[in-house]
């Protein structure tokens, strides 16, 4: 997420605003745990994993809306 993005800037960012950090990190965990569920290192059930990705891709868009949000002020 946010790999066409200047690190930097999702770095200053994350130091920023508590909530896009928490986010960012949350979402992080919900990709390794997804990514481990796929390949069979997680073993959880079908209905969990939907869960997860559903709760990954909300996570996503808000921190979207965020970035998208913060160039919108700086300009």
């Amino acid at each position: 997420m946010f790999e066409n993005q200047q690190r930097d800037d999702v770095e200053a960012l994350m130091k920023a605003d508590a909530e896009f950090r928490r986010l960012y990190q949350h979402h992080k965990e919900l990709d390794s745990k997804v990514h481990d569920a796929e390949i069979g290192v997680l073993p959880i059930d079908d209905v969990t994993l939907v869960g997860m990705k559903k709760e990954k891709l909300h996570a996503k868009e808000r921190l979207q809306r965020m970035w998208e949000g913060r160039k919108h002020r700086t300009n």
